[in-house]
């Protein structure tokens, strides 16, 4: 009988040791499959689990058809560099394409931003104007840029057809040019969404230094508006244009401009500068990519 019941407890102990163990297993397996716990895909990283991460994307805006304006960031540094492409949409497709381009680079090659820096890179400000021409808001490639010249210059505006560079508070004017032609600057400064947008971004951020790309013309130019190009612009657009071979110029004096993004930019003491690509055709990845690294360069501490 001793050992009858020696044999019993031992069963029970085994019994209770199995049913334990067993409900270990069964919460861990529920923690892995509770769809309440956070998971998130860093931009050039790996899936991590409950953490949020410090770069990705978010959307800072729409259109005035409805069309996302995202904003996208790599590195975790303090100095904020921002970049922006497509700010006239369709008519200026090769600057959309330069800013995915440095995308790529980034999510390829993070180590080239410093520590204390941060990339935040708009490809687009003007979807509207960007479908308008190549059918889609995002990724295109060149092939989908259509021959009509007519086509291709009506994407330069918003679906309101409102010049986005002529949008913003610095000697704005509703009624403004292009070149020797009228167009229309909105009914105020910041009156289009896509403008906005980007206003309200850069409120709501302490920017290091903001590079546009622009086509064509073939320079890097410094911004002001009416108070002197300040000394970190006029740095910076020796930098890159040193880098890229694109001549430096002090401002854009072709002809009167007015509600330039840049140079509202210029107005709140932000360093600006405007890439204006060679044509309307050309990406130039390489010489940009000069430009830009000279600049991750500059800033690192």
């Amino acid at each position: 009988m001793k050992k009858i019941s020696i044999i019993l407890v031992v069963v029970v102990l085994l019994g209770v040791g199995a049913y334990f163990l067993v409900q270990s297993f069964s919460d861990n397996a529920g923690v892995a499959r509770d769809p309440g716990v956070a998971t998130s895909t860093p931009l050039g990283g790996t899936q991590t689990g409950g953490t949020p991460s410090k770069q990705g994307e978010s959307v800072i805006g729409t259109s005035v058809e409805g069309r996302d304006i995202t904003a996208y960031q790599y590195g975790t540094g303090d100095t904020e560099l921002l970049f922006v492409g497509g700010i006239h949409g369709g008519y200026e497709w090769n600057t959309v394409l330069v800013a995915y381009d440095l995308m790529d680079y980034l999510k390829a090659n993070p180590d080239v931003i410093p520590g204390n820096v941060k990339v935040t890179v708009i490809p687009v400000l003007n979807p509207d104007g960007l479908n308008k021409v190549v059918g889609t808001a995002g990724r295109f490639a060149q092939a989908d840029v259509p021959s009509s010249e007519e086509k291709v210059i009506s994407g330069r505006f918003n679906a309101n057809t409102v010049d986005l560079n002529r949008n913003f508070d610095c000697d704005w004017q509703s009624a403004a040019k292009w070149q020797n032609k009228n167009v229309s600057g909105g009914s105020e400064a910041f009156s289009e969404p896509e403008s906005k947008a980007l206003k309200n971004y850069v409120e709501a951020h302490k920017l290091g230094a903001a590079v546009v790309w622009y086509s064509a013309a073939g320079g890097v130019f410094s911004s002001n508006c009416h108070n002197g190009v300040l000394p970190e612009t006029r740095t910076i657009t020796n930098k890159y244009a040193s880098a890229s071979g694109y001549p430096a110029y002090e401002n854009f004096n072709f002809y009167e401009i007015t509600g330039d993004m840049v140079n509202w930019l210029a107005k709140n003491n932000i360093p600006a500068i405007s890439v204006l690509l060679t044509t309307h055709e050309d990406v130039e990845w390489a010489k940009n990519q000069e430009g830009i690294e000279a600049l991750l360069k500059y800033y690192a501490k």
